[in-house]
């Protein structure tokens, strides 16, 4: 009696289990029940995230930026920032855009905190712009290394909060719209607990070659070839056209500068609407409104327009510019710098619109009688535009000295340079996201630049015709097409229409549609007469640009562009949409922007001592980018540990209760037998 109550003991425990494995098995197929093939498996497991990473940068002391820790990808459970008190294993850490700061604060903080951080994502939100506080990842005074005055603990950016400078071994993935909402859905299942048994996991595929291969700085990795050196092309142009062949002194030059390169924590997110496309678009529009007056043969100062690139990452642009007048390349053939006469620098100018008022303010270099005649035609433009109601005002005389502007590098290479910037601030940046991903499209005026376009043009024509007609009838033919500017605007600071645009398809053929101002690696030996490929869009778009706007002479039918054209004296614009290109009377060259302390030879980069005859070398860091194979990220669905461990356990007791249920039925068997 009792082995057979045994028996039906051992029965019903493995019915028990059978049921428990069996439910468990149910709820596992419930969710793939509905799949009819593996795309439908793959989009069942697999999120589709898009994301713009922060990448590895090296310089000759170290790195900054992200980068997985190892040789492997990185997969960690999906936590937000607010949930996460305590780490206790490695985590893909969520953040809204208000936790950026809070976040990396307690990185630099907490060790043990920061030792568990597997990776980062960062959301996106179209509400931005009620970030009252700001956001700014750059020092509070950029790149002070390069000041030519002592003060450099001033706050020139009081928000900045340096985050963009600093080395992080760990994944970070700024998310697209459509991706943040679909993190948000996946975050809010696991708040709610839907699915107990399973974990949401991101992967992190940000693999950079220079920590595979161990180079830590600029100039290891470069002998490793593991990375490539920051850089671009510059563009300048004169107007009117300059006579190179000619043994004439030349006419002073009135120089005028604008930086088409920002930075971010984000590499394809460099914008930089306000902080400073706003100065470039403001150049482009004055050049423009310059370019229809036929007055220009017979004035007695020469008109240059220089767009750098690098300058946010140690004035490249600006310092190689220099340096190729020094060596007298073939970039800058025609110029020369004892000509400078006026430097007129175009920096921030698309937050001065305020209650219908379009303010700036004039930084100096100091006094002398080149920048007191610039001041007086600013003066002078401002009273011709008193209907539009723009003001000017010189700088607080409180301020160091100049703002951090490609200037800089002009007053090291020559303290006695006479210079101005035209700025949208006073003592402080008046733009809240310097050099962050945020400064974009809304975060401009176009009256505010269209009213800087307008002043700038109407000085220079002030500068250039010294003593001949610049009253005020005169001026009033210097209009700047408002057209333009809000075209350049939507073609070179958002994806709609982007650089698909009808203006810039009329001078080249994009490679992307979405805009993006970082400088860009230098892919091949630098050269003035670089191949297209070799060059970023927009250097491209402001070369063509240019090269059409102070071309001479006007009103003649365009040839197309054929071997001997540079032969006369000319260039070959619009060659990449058809294929032909029309060749214009222009002075417009490209200008290699990297390093002065890099040389290019054998088909290697070579890092160049120090020299102590260029103080701005000796603080050049050297900046380059690490290779990468491939960049990705994807979130998926995985059983929790605790859940393998339960079906481990299921599969175990459901054995051992059917090896047991078996050996009490044979005993069981064969005690009836016996009794037979």
């Amino acid at each position: 009696m009792g082995k057979r109550s045994s028996t039906i003991m051992a029965s019903n425990f493995l019915f028990l289990l059978f049921l428990f494995n069996f439910q468990l098995l149910l709820s596992l197929a419930a969710e793939t029940i509905l799949m009819q093939s593996v795309p439908d498996l793959q989009s069942s497991m697999y999120k589709v995230v898009d994301g713009d990473p922060c990448v590895r940068l090296l310089n000759l002391s170290g790195e900054i930026g992200c980068s997985n820790p190892g040789r492997e990808k990185v997969v960690a459970p999906i936590i937000r920032f607010r949930d996460a008190n305590s780490l206790s294993r490695s985590s893909a850490i969520l953040l809204s855009l208000d936790e950026i700061q809070d976040f990396f604060i307690r990185v630099a903080t907490d060790s043990s905190f920061a030792t568990n951080v597997g990776g980062v994502l960062v959301e996106s939100e179209a509400d931005f712009q009620n970030m009252s506080k700001g956001f700014s990842p750059a020092h509070k005074f950029p790149q002070a290394e390069f000041s030519p005055y002592k003060n450099t603990n001033y706050k020139w950016n009081p928000i900045g909060s340096g985050i963009l400078w600093n080395k992080y071994d760990f994944p970070v993935f700024l998310l697209s719209e459509s991706s943040t909402k679909n993190i948000q859905e996946v975050s809010e299942e696991i708040l709610k607990g839907q699915r107990s048994y399973t974990t949401v996991v991101a992967e992190f595929d940000l693999v950079m070659q220079t920590v595979k291969a161990g180079t830590r700085d600029s100039e290891s990795c470069l002998k490793e070839e593991t990375c490539l050196p920051l850089g671009g092309y510059s563009v300048w142009s004169s107007l009117p056209t300059l006579n190179i062949s000619s043994s004439d002194q030349g006419k002073p030059i009135i120089l005028t500068v604008a930086s088409m390169d920002s930075a971010s924590f984000f590499r394809d997110k460099s914008l930089g609407a306000d902080s400073p496309i706003s100065g470039m678009i403001a150049l482009l529009a004055a050049v423009d409104a310059l370019s229809h007056l036929e007055v220009f043969h017979d004035l007695n100062k020469q008109l240059v327009f220089l767009v750098l690139t690098g300058e946010a990452w140690g004035y490249l642009g600006s310092r190689r510019f220099l340096h190729e007048l020094y060596l007298q390349s073939d970039a800058v053939k025609g110029l020369d710098t004892s000509l400078f006469e006026m430097i007129v620098e175009v920096g921030s100018v698309g937050k001065g619109f305020n209650e219908g008022v379009a303010s700036f303010h004039v930084h100096t270099t100091g006094f002398s009688s080149a920048t007191n005649k610039t001041l007086d035609a600013l003066n002078h433009a401002q009273d011709s535009l008193k209907s539009r109601n723009i003001t000017i005002s010189s700088a607080a005389a409180s301020n160091p000295g100049i703002p951090p502007s490609s200037l800089m590098a002009f007053l090291n290479k020559n303290p006695v340079t006479s210079g101005v910037v035209l700025e949208d601030f006073d003592t402080v940046f008046s733009n809240k996201f310097y050099h962050s991903h945020l400064d974009d499209l809304s975060n401009l005026n176009s009256s505010s630049i269209v009213a800087a376009a307008s002043l700038l043009a109407r000085t220079l024509y002030i500068l250039t015709s010294d003593t001949k007609d610049d009253s005020i009838s005169a001026l009033a033919s210097v209009n700047v097409n408002v057209s333009l500017v809000e075209q350049l605007m939507g073609c070179l600071l958002d994806c709609e229409p982007g650089l698909s645009c009808e203006l810039v398809k009329n001078y080249i053929s994009p490679s992307s549609t979405c805009p993006s101002h970082y400088v860009g690696v230098i892919l091949d030996e630098p050269s003035s007469t670089p191949s297209p490929e070799y060059i970023s869009d927009v250097s491209r778009f402001v070369w063509n640009f240019l090269a059409d706007k102070t071309s001479l002479p006007k009103g003649r039918t365009p040839s197309v562009c054929t071997q001997d054209c540079s032969e006369k004296g000319g260039v070959c614009t619009r060659a990449e949409v058809d294929g032909k290109g029309i060749c214009v009377v222009s002075t417009t060259r490209y200008v290699p922007a990297y390093s002065t302390r890099l040389n290019f030879q054998s088909e290697t980069w070579i890092v160049l001592p120090s020299n102590s005859s260029d103080p701005m070398g000796m603080h050049d860091p050297v900046w380059t980018e690490s290779n990468w194979n491939a960049i990705g990220l994807r979130v998926y669905t995985v059983q929790t540990a605790a859940f393998d461990r339960l079906v481990l356990l299921g599969g175990i007791a459901v054995t051992g209760g059917a090896y047991l249920a078996i050996i009490l039925t044979r005993a069981f068997v064969a005690k009836m037998l016996k009794q037979d």
